[in-house]
């Protein structure tokens, strides 16, 4: 049995999927696990953040798997990075001896942030800037991912591989916050692009034999403006707007990530 799912045995062995420290004693390995990506990996948006620069955060879901699974971090997501940052900034927390890897990457590669930018403007019509997103999605993504997946299966070749996804961030039911900002139609449209980002993403992950982990349910019932929600809405600093909160990392991520391993065993 690889590194892998020996810690994810002891991971399956707990009851709950929280925190497991005796889990993580009791291990007599000591997994190599690197987290790449962008800010939704890094943990923009939960607090506590050990690296302003990238804000890297000790409350996001790379570090409490880390813990769950008694693993050695190497914690090498950042806040804004494109594809083309990974491939250039990231790849050298790689190597032969890597076991498991997380990524989240694509977001900032589709014009996302201008899209939800101007769905955010009061009377305007954002319907240009999501098309315009659905555009990279779905003609310049691929080729973007296929990169980013080739060369991290050549740095790692035995290390089992996670794409996560990015949650809905709408729950198209009602607006909230000073603007009343996205409406409800907009909220839909932009939840229907997270769909289609979904699609890319699994398809790709699928092609280089990759486990996508697909966030979306974990967090329903838990977008912007529920009543418990899992991720930020427009807030200063500007940068963990529309982010995951410590919730959405500690019952969102964390939780999908660590069933995703656990049905590898």
């Amino acid at each position: 049995m690889n590194p892998v799912r020996l810690a994810a045995a002891a991971l399956a062995a707990s009851a709950a999927l929280v925190l497991l420290p005796a889990a993580a004693e009791a291990a007599p390995w000591r997994l190599d696990y690197v987290a790449l990506g962008d800010s939704y990996s890094s943990g923009t948006g939960a607090g506590e953040y050990f690296d302003q620069e990238c804000l890297r955060s000790d409350l996001a879901y790379p570090r409490l798997l880390a813990n769950g699974l008694g693993a050695d971090l190497d914690f090498a997501a950042c806040s804004g990075a494109t594809s083309a940052d990974l491939l250039a900034e990231q790849l050298g927390a790689l190597d032969e001896g890597t076991d498991l890897v997380t990524v989240t990457i694509g977001g900032n590669d589709i014009g996302w942030t201008e899209a939800v930018a101007a769905c955010l403007t009061p009377l305007t019509n954002c319907t240009d800037e999501i098309e315009a997103s659905e555009a990279l999605i779905q003609v310049e993504l691929p080729g973007l991912l296929d990169g980013v997946y080739g060369a991290v299966a050549d740095r790692a070749p035995d290390a089992e591989v996670l794409v996560l996804g990015y949650p809905r961030l709408f729950n198209e039911r009602r607006t909230c916050g000073a603007l009343q900002q996205p409406s409800l139609a907009e909220q839909a449209r932009m939840n229907q692009a997270a769909d289609l980002l979904a699609d890319v993403l699994a398809s790709a992950a699928s092609a280089h034999g990759f486990t996508y982990v697909d966030v979306r349910e974990s967090f329903a019932g838990h977008a912007v403006c529920d009543e418990v929600p899992y991720l930020h809405g427009l807030r200063y600093p500007t940068a963990e707007s529309y982010h995951p909160n410590a919730l959405g990392h500690a019952n969102g991520y964390y939780p999908a990530v660590a069933r995703a391993i656990e049905r590898d065993v």
